[in-house]
């Protein structure tokens, strides 16, 4: 077995009783809670939990888990109180908003407001919008970038990457007024990645901005805002390996300091008159879109787990990810009654991602089986993207909760090992055996 085992810390006890795995230049690759958890099966006995749902939620990172700890003892109010605690818990809030910063590549300038997750920031933003604002937005998008606009242009999706630029270019070129340009990092449904900085490039020659959904993008692949020229970054913390409810908005400020605060209450006002004489609100967008007591503890978490990759770093990371997905890959490649979905071919770059489907058998089923019989956890169904997965599958039916154009998606991350993926792999080929 090779020395650099980057996301296998499930695979090594004695690295595991350790709590982290080796990487080049003596850093150490953060282990995740969870990675001897055992589940019941078929029969009665426990496996190793094989859990390929990181697109979902990703476990927590030890160091998270340690940062939430250390600092629930001092827990206390922010930004109000004198007290020792409530001072250094306001430390440690502002100090994740730095991190949190950091970590994106934001401009000093920009806004970071803590959120509940992406689809929380993208209603944030929506509710800031210039009046009369225009949205541009794919149709492979996920729900969150999908619906929380007034004005939208719709666009089919792209036959590849290209085409995406073009379609941006032609709709953004027809709007007069505001606009904006809303786009995935990475799809949540096949991973692809997808062309942001010609698409930034391409709003900004328009006077448009672009919002960027990286929910998916941030777990696997670095962001710099300001070298990518974005105007606002949303990301989760659940799925950033922080699952303490956190999230974010971080952008140009301008807008988010015009548009309507988001909650109204405290925090979010510099003064309140009697009856009749009006609320000023704070003009800072930070303190205007985060009324009440916000979720301090998941900021924390959401910046350790951000110091957490960012001194890891993320040549070891992206290394082994590629090497396991491209693993998983050829192999359900090579099963006949499976087939992977792909919007732009199988050669496009993509995060560690893969959705798919198997003949003969609805996604839930396949679901089913792979948890109840071999301990695998995926998920399935329309991943919140129900146009995008209905055009991938060539049908125009089925809801939500309805099994019929629905796909399964196994995704990786840190504590992904090769066993899962060969499980997994093997699982299929005894189901489609049957």
């Amino acid at each position: 077995m090779s020395t650099l085992t980057i996301f296998s810390t499930a695979a090594q006890p004695a690295q595991r009783e350790a709590g982290a795995t080796s990487a080049p230049q003596g850093r150490t690759i953060p282990a995740v809670l969870g990675a001897d958890l055992e589940v019941p099966v078929k029969g009665g006995k426990l496996v190793g939990y094989a859990n390929l749902d990181y697109a979902a939620s990703a476990p927590c990172l030890e160091p998270v888990s340690a940062a939430v700890t250390a600092a629930l003892p001092a827990y206390s109010s922010v930004h109000r109180g004198a007290g020792y605690a409530s001072q250094l818990t306001t430390a440690r809030y502002e100090q994740a908003r730095h991190t949190v910063r950091a970590f994106a590549g934001a401009r000093p300038d920009d806004a970071v407001i803590f959120t509940r997750n992406t689809t929380d920031a993208t209603n944030l933003l929506a509710r800031c919008l210039p009046e009369g604002t225009t949205v541009v937005v794919f149709d492979t998008e996920h729900h969150a970038s999908l619906l929380p606009w007034k004005q939208t242009v719709r666009l089919a999706p792209p036959a590849f990457p290209g085409e995406a630029v073009r379609a941006a270019d032609a709709a953004l070129a027809g709007i007069d007024g505001p606009k904006l340009l809303v786009v995935t990092a990475a799809s949540n449904v096949t991973g692809e990645l997808w062309p942001i900085a010609a698409l930034a490039h391409i709003a900004h020659r328009h006077g448009a901005r672009i919002l960027v959904d990286a929910a998916q993008l941030v777990p696997h692949r670095p962001i710099n805002l300001t070298a990518l020229d974005l105007d606002y970054v949303a990301f989760s913390g659940h799925k950033l390996y922080a699952p303490f409810g956190a999230g974010v908005l971080l952008g140009r400020r301008d807008w988010l300091a015009d548009g309507e605060p988001y909650l109204k209450g405290g925090g979010a006002v510099r003064a309140v008159g009697d009856a009749g004489e009006g609320t000023d609100w704070h003009n800072d967008p930070e303190p205007r879109h985060e009324a009440g007591t916000p979720n301090v503890l998941g900021a924390i978490a959401l910046a350790a787990a951000c110091d957490a990759l960012t001194a890891t770093g993320w040549t070891a990371l992206v290394r082994e990810e590629e090497r396991l997905i491209a693993r998983l890959r050829s192999n359900l490649a090579s099963i006949a009654g499976v087939r992977e979905l792909s919007l732009w071919g199988p050669d496009h770059p993509r995060v560690g991602i893969v959705s798919f489907i198997v003949d003969g058998y609805s996604a839930r089923e396949v679901a089913e089986v792979l948890s109840g019989e071999y301990g695998i956890g995926v998920r399935d169904g329309k991943f919140c993207a129900h146009p995008f997965v209905r055009h991938l599958l060539g049908t125009a039916d089925g809801g939500c909760e309805d099994d019929t154009a629905s796909a399964v998606r196994a995704s990786i991350g840190i504590g992904t090992t090769q066993e899962h993926v060969d499980r997994l792999v093997e699982a299929l080929r005894d189901l489609l055996a049957r």
